[in-house]
């Protein structure tokens, strides 16, 4: 596995949570930092192809039935379109 190095900036207070919760469990920050992100990554790929598979071949102009049933209402005040 290849690694490569980036500088990291973290705000003291997320920097401080992630020191205690690496301590807890009895790792390095840097160790539980990349195991955090490679979690998050695979998170956010698979909920990315999840959605791609619902939507199949599905097309925004599909959805145009469905948007002309819907109730007429008068977007809440700062909804607006302009």
């Amino acid at each position: 596995m290849s690694k490569a190095s980036y500088p990291l900036k973290l705000p003291a207070s997320v920097k401080a949570a992630a020191q205690r919760l690496a301590k807890e469990d009895g790792v390095s920050l840097n160790q539980w930092i990349s195991v955090t992100l490679a979690q998050k990554i695979g998170v956010v790929e698979t909920a990315a192809d999840f959605l791609k598979q619902r939507a199949g071949g599905a097309r925004p102009i599909d959805m145009l039935p469905f948007l002309d049933g819907a109730k007429r209402e008068v977007p809440p005040m700062g909804d607006e379109m302009p």
